[in-house]
């Protein structure tokens, strides 16, 4: 038997194997879904953090005797275990705020195919309906214009970057629309060089790219003196030019996956400061949503405080007190106020738990104005936590 034939049975049987995997990760799909099922009435957690550790020790030491490497077998489930906890929160909430009616959803997003907010979209609304009505939109106000009046049911905006930090532009418009917040995804951006033709970085002269990117991938780019930097509205408009100029001497700043529905091909991939880059985007909406008791959820409110020694402290203090943990404090200036800033605050924390509502009252007490942005299910889902000498074992434990 030719070494060709003996290659293309392997393939043959790899591609069998992969088959059975989807088919088996389907099932296993449904089943968390009847999980979150058997959680309605005995009010449990999505998350079992100790069951979750004994299975992959369990996983792990199985994995060993089949010769799998420990990390690999973590990273593995730990994918699975998300895509599990994410659906069935998805579940529970569809099914805690009624949702059921239209399987289809209009959602606004910055640019149009390809760029990093509509990587985003579909990858948050496919767990929640059937099919997206896509609205790209020019700018962040332009997406809270058209969910306002109503001509989409969601907006999605970009707020903070692990690598270029908070999108200021996006908390200004927050500080002004009556939308609440509904929903949250973190996405990873992984930046490339897109090009139309195959070349080389040496042939380029001009790089189209949003700010954002471009703020992102600034140690890489520094490297290349001559080339001209073009910023346009989105990195699918972009992409869009370098598709239409077709020339060598002309790339883009985009994801591979983005680039590949323009036919672009990633010449320089990982270009951005940091290897582990991510992006928040939260979900908009006219109205507000109510968080299934069983999923962790997350408050974000503005205040402003008295021009007074301490009075931040003070204010953070009653959190504290309250044992409310804060995950993001952000501050921007009052428009029309000058030297006066506006607090956007984060904290893992149900809007309706006790403790919340009682440091919210606690708060209006010492501060000038509060403003209830949104509770929301928290999608942060942590890995879950295995011993690290288990995972830097190559034996059993």
């Amino acid at each position: 038997m030719s070494k060709g034939v003996v290659l293309s049975e392997v393939r043959e049987k790899i591609t069998a194997l992969d088959q059975k995997l989807l088919g088996l990760l389907g099932e296993r799909r449904q089943l968390s879904l009847s999980v979150a099922q058997s959680k309605i009435d005995t009010v449990k957690n999505v998350r079992d953090t100790e069951r979750e550790e004994a299975l992959l020790i369990d996983l792990i030491q199985r994995g060993h005797k089949l010769g799998l490497d420990a990390h690999y077998v973590s990273q593995l489930f730990h994918v699975i275990i998300e895509d599990s906890v994410l659906n069935q929160q998805a579940w529970l909430q569809e099914r805690a705020n009624h949702q059921h009616e239209s399987p289809i959803a209009r959602v606004a997003f910055l640019g149009s195919k390809g760029s990093y907010s509509y990587l985003a979209c579909h990858r948050y609304f496919s767990r929640r309906v059937e099919d997206i009505v896509e609205v790209g939109c020019d700018s962040f106000s332009d997406i809270v214009n058209q969910v306002e009046s109503g001509q989409a049911e969601f907006g999605l905006l970009p707020i903070e970057n692990t690598s270029s930090g908070s999108i200021n532009e996006v908390y200004d418009v927050l500080q002004h629309t009556s939308l609440s917040i509904v929903g949250e995804l973190t996405q990873p951006v992984e930046h490339c060089l897109v090009t139309a033709i195959d070349t080389d970085i040496s042939q380029i002269d001009t790089i189209y790219c949003h700010v954002q990117p471009y703020q992102q991938c600034s140690q890489y780019l520094s490297k290349y003196k001559g080339i001209k930097f073009e910023f346009v509205e989105s990195t699918a408009a972009a992409m869009e030019i370098v598709q239409q100029r077709q020339s060598e001497k002309v790339a883009a700043i985009a994801s591979q996956e983005g680039g590949s529905l323009y036919n672009l091909n990633a010449i320089e991939r990982k270009i951005a400061n940091q290897l582990e880059n991510h992006s928040r985007f939260i979900v908009v909406a006219r109205k507000a949503v109510e968080v299934a008791v069983q999923i962790p959820a997350k408050t974000t409110f503005i205040m402003s405080t008295h021009q007074a020694s301490g009075a931040l402290v003070d204010a953070l203090l009653v959190l504290k007190s309250n044992g409310i943990s804060m995950t993001k404090l952000e501050s921007r200036p009052i428009q029309g106020n000058p030297w006066e800033e506006m607090f956007y605050i984060d904290v893992d924390c149900n809007l309706h738990h006790d403790n919340m509502q009682k440091a919210l009252a606690e708060l209006n007490e010492i501060t000038k104005d509060i403003k209830i942005l949104g509770c929301y299910p928290s999608e942060s889902i942590q890995a879950t936590p295995v011993a690290e000498v288990l995972l830097n074992s190559n034996t059993p434990v």
